[in-house]
C-alpha cells in the first residue's frame, strides 16, 4: 500500500496523458467520422468507393497494427527528427480508426434525419448549407450520440495500445512500476480503477449531451 502511494503522483499523470490522448483521438476522429459519412452518402461513385472500401479496411485492421504502422511508419518515410512521436502517432491511429467507426454511426444518423424537414427548409429558401448547419447536422448528431458515447468507452480502452510505442499513460506507468516494486498487482488494479473512474465520469457527460441534444423532441 505504502509503494502505491508513493507511486500515485505517476499513475495520476498517467491518467492525465491518457485523457489528453483519447481527447486528441476523439476530435480527430470525430472530424473524420463527417467527412466519412458526407462521401458515404455521396452521389458520386468515385468519392463514395475508394472511402468506403478505405474505411472498411481501417474496420478490418486491428488498432494494434495500425498503430505500429503508423509510428514505425513515419520514421521510415521522414525520419526520425520529423516522426510524430508515441503521442502524435496514438492520436493519429486512434484518431483514424475512431473516424472509420464512426462514419457508419454519423451515416446512419443523416439517414435518420426526416426527410420532410429537409423539404421544408428548402421550401423556406434556405440554402443547401443553411440546410446542413441548421437542420441536418443538429438532428444527425442528435441520433448518432449514443453511438459516439460507446465507441468513446472503446477508445478510452484502446489508448493502453499506445504503451508499447512508450507513451507513458496508464498502463505504462503501471509497469514501470511493477518493475521497480515487484509488485505488479496493486498497481495493475490501480490502473483498473482509474479507468472505470475515467468511464464513470465520461457516461454522465454523454447522458448529459443527449438529454440536451433531445431537447424540445417529444418522446
Amino acid at each position: 500500500m505504502t509503494e502505491l502511494v508513493g507511486f500515485a503522483p505517476q499513475l495520476l499523470a498517467g491518467a492525465a496523458m491518457t485523457i489528453e490522448l483519447a481527447l486528441g483521438a476523439l476530435l480527430l476522429g470525430l472530424a473524420l467520422g463527417l467527412l466519412g459519412a458526407a462521401a458515404k452518402l455521396s452521389g458520386h461513385s468515385w468519392v463514395r468507393l475508394p472511402v468506403t472500401l478505405f474505411l472498411n479496411l481501417l474496420r478490418g485492421v486491428p488498432e494494434f497494427l495500425i498503430l505500429l504502422i503508423v509510428y514505425f511508419g513515419a520514421s521510415q518515410l521522414v525520419g526520425d527528427e520529423w516522426s510524430p512521436g508515441p503521442f502524435g502517432a496514438g492520436v493519429f491511429a486512434l484518431g483514424i480508426v475512431f473516424g472509420a467507426y464512426s462514419s457508419e454511426t454519423f451515416r446512419g444518423g443523416f439517414l435518420a434525419v426526416p426527410a420532410g424537414q429537409l423539404e421544408a427548409a428548402r421550401a423556406f429558401g434556405m440554402t443547401q448549407r443553411q440546410v446542413f448547419i441548421l437542420i441536418r447536422l443538429p438532428q444527425a448528431w442528435r441520433f448518432a450520440l449514443p453511438g459516439i458515447g460507446n465507441l468513446w468507452q472503446g477508445l478510452i480502452k484502446d489508448t493502453s495500445l499506445v504503451s508499447v510505442v512508450g507513451l507513458e499513460e496508464i498502463v505504462r506507468k503501471a509497469n514501470i512500476a511493477a518493475e521497480v516494486t515487484k509488485h505488479p498487482f496493486p498497481f495493475y488494479l490501480a490502473a483498473m480503477g482509474i479507468y472505470l473512474a475515467i468511464v464513470s465520469v465520461s457516461n454522465p457527460t454523454f447522458a448529459w449531451l443527449e438529454r440536451r441534444a433531445n431537447q424540445g423532441v417529444r418522446q
